[in-house]
């Protein structure tokens, strides 16, 4: 029996402009390459800037900076003996891993996804357009699990409260997506970014800056996760679902090449939570207050010693230092005491293996980290990352090209990267090295560039083919319809692109016109 013939359709614009950004990112290295071709591509760099006795001086200093060469006998003899030295002091993983093990507790023992579920199923119809878009952004707590957990059950609670499901669907993996960088709780992501952000700044010894760590940004985050949830509900409310009713499609999953569609209610496909799981996170706020009571008893305490010489927090404290420890202790407490109630979690090899699936799906970074940390290095120790700086400083202020114009066209070219560079590590670890010491130089604090590329790492990456969850999302959308292909899921996904970057833009506006904090501690402008 032969195979049924697919029809041709017409290519359409939206469809020839994604397939040519897919053919431009496939011919991109996976990242391990790409990163490794750009250590080799510095070290023949700064050999020919050593030869060539190219220096610079950093203003403010007296000492000349003098690039040296990799590929010379002081830069060999510098990678045998810090190969391993540059990848486990990577700042990132000092931070991401104890992160990541207590949230693996959290996620694997089921507290994330009830906490989520909780959201949805006890939400009135008409918030929950609004509920998906707030949940969508902050899922990023799950990392990319989110792009799997969330629409699906977002589609099931709007089709059990009588809305689209594709609403909710593409609603969610929106959200999801285009808000991926912020939170209003510290996550892995703001480890890893105050890392990298960290360790660049190893190009400018001896500079004077205010130190990044995961709750740099999180006024910021805050801020910027209630309003984008907000804009989602309302693309979602105004825009997305009333379009797709429009437009007639199916409130019901289409069969397929004979197939019968299934008819499962959503009713019935589990989205209340059981009497354990609702007592399981009773308990969790329960300990997440008694914990919060303890921290507070030790820190506040006229004597604490996580108080500064000056008896305060900041800007710097033993408590900014504690930060990941903090973290930790919330993660872990609150996972142990929902998965102890629910069965999920019954001795310490449960956990263990919580904490060890949380590392297995990190292992990629991981292995990444080893090159990303040597490629770090390398930039700053051949004084590259220097010269790079204190020169496109001097082009910036020679072109008048200075203020929040300056910063919008970083975020103009952050957005463009992301349309083929998905890793949002990976693109920090090349735009943080070149522009975060360039920025401090011209007088804005890290952590502000660190702010200004979570805008423009997101809000694209839900209309690019190089996002592997795209495919994911195609699949849940041909159930409803069948002929949907990547142009139709960039048609749907722009009315959520455009929205989110004006007004994290717009907000990123605001903390700089009046120079509010973006977390304890770190403000906008040096000194």
């Amino acid at each position: 029996m032969s195979a049924p013939s697919t029809p041709q359709t017409k290519t359409g614009l939206a469809d020839r402009l994604l397939n040519k950004v897919e053919w431009a990112g496939n011919k991109l290295p996976e990242p391990f390459m790409l990163f490794l071709i750009l250590f080799a591509i510095t070290g023949v760099v700064s050999t020919a800037m050593a030869w060539a006795d190219v220096s610079v001086t950093v203003p403010g200093t007296d000492e000349p900076t003098v690039i040296r060469g990799l590929f010379t006998g002081e830069g060999m003899t510098w990678l045998t003996t810090n190969l391993g030295e540059n990848y486990v002091g990577f700042p990132p993983l000092v931070t991401v891993l104890p992160i990541l093990l207590a949230i693996g507790i959290a996620q694997h023992s089921g507290l994330l996804g009830a906490a989520i579920r909780k959201l949805f199923g006890t939400s009135p119809a008409w918030a929950l357009p609004y509920v998906v878009g707030f949940v969508g952004v902050i899922s990023s707590i799950m990392a990319d699990s989110a792009f799997v957990v969330v629409p699906p059950l977002a589609a099931l609670v709007f089709k059990a409260a009588g809305r689209h499901p594709v609403a909710g669907l593409l609603g969610g993996f929106a959200a999801a997506g285009a808000g991926y960088s912020t939170n209003i709780f510290p996550t892995s992501l703001d480890a890893l970014f105050a890392g990298i952000t960290t360790s660049v700044m190893g190009a400018l010894p001896g500079f004077e800056f205010t130190p990044v760590n995961p709750v740099s940004n999180w006024f910021f985050n805050i801020v910027s996760s209630l309003i984008l949830g907000f804009v989602a509900g309302f693309v979602i409310d105004k825009l997305v679902e009333p379009r797709l009713v429009r437009m007639g499609i199916s409130r019901d999953e289409v069969a397929v090449d004979g197939e019968e569609a299934d008819s499962t209610d959503a009713e019935h496909m589990r989205a209340r939570l059981s009497p354990a799981e609702n007592k399981g996170l009773l308990i969790a706020v329960i300990s997440a207050v008694v914990l919060t009571a303890a921290f507070l008893c030790a820190f506040l305490i006229p004597d604490s010693p996580w108080r500064n010489d000056e008896g305060g927090f900041l800007p710097k404290s033993p408590l900014l230092s504690s930060i990941v420890f903090i973290v930790v202790a919330y993660f872990a407490v609150v996972g142990v005491a929902y998965g102890a109630v629910v069965g999920t979690l019954r001795n310490s090899r449960d956990a263990v293996a919580m904490m060890s699936d949380a590392i297995k799906e990190m292992l990629p970074f991981v292995v990444l980290a080893f090159i990303l940390g040597n490629f770090i290095a390398l930039f700053n120790w051949s004084g590259i990352g220097t010269w790079i700086a204190v020169t496109g400083a001097a082009a910036l202020e020679a072109s008048g090209l200075d203020g929040f114009a300056a910063i919008l066209g970083f975020i103009l070219l952050a957005s463009c990267l992301n349309l083929f560079i998905i890793s949002g590590s990976g693109m920090w670890a090349i735009m943080g090295a070149v522009f975060v010491p360039m920025f401090a130089l011209i007088g804005y604090e890290p952590a502000f560039t660190q702010a200004a590329f979570r805008v423009g790492d997101s809000a694209t990456q839900i209309i690019t083919p190089m996002n592997p969850y795209m495919i994911v999302l195609l699949g849940m959308v041909r159930k409803y319809e069948p002929g949907a292909g990547f142009g139709t899921l960039m048609a749907r996904m722009l009315p959520f692109v455009v929205p989110f970057w004006i007004v994290w833009t717009v907000i990123l506006a605001v903390f700089f016109v009046f120079d509010l904090p973006l977390g304890p501690g770190n403000g906008i402008f040096m000194g």
